[in-house]
């Protein structure tokens, strides 16, 4: 379970953040996780509780996830396709010559503080 690795980051980054701007509590994190990543959302959120709820600046604190849909893009016809419905072969022109262009994030993409 790497998710308890990847939630140490995020909480580490957060209290740097909220040092910087003199933030005594956060409220809420929002996170954008692209869907071709290998974190479970679910194992996630169970290791944000446990973690965040140690940290003064973090108790109640929610983590909310933006999930991000992975795009393929073909270098042959030039289109995108949706990455778990065909893989990494063109539906379009049959070619394999593509790259995935969006899904794979794992950003902080907000932070709440109250």
């Amino acid at each position: 379970m790497h998710e308890l690795g990847i939630v140490f980051y995020i909480i580490r980054d957060v209290k740097e953040v909220a040092e910087q701007h003199g933030v005594e509590h956060v409220s809420a994190v929002v996170m954008d996780i692209g869907e071709v990543t290998t974190i479970v959302p679910q194992y996630l959120q169970d290791c944000w509780r446990w973690a965040a709820d140690k940290e003064e600046l973090l108790k109640g604190c929610e983590l909310r996830i933006n999930t991000i849909p992975a795009v393929t893009y073909c270098d042959c016809c030039h289109r995108e396709f949706g990455t778990l419905e065909h893989g990494k072969i063109c539906p379009h022109c049959g070619s394999d010559k593509t790259w995935l262009l969006r899904g794979n994030e794992v950003e902080i993409k907000e932070i709440e503080a109250n």
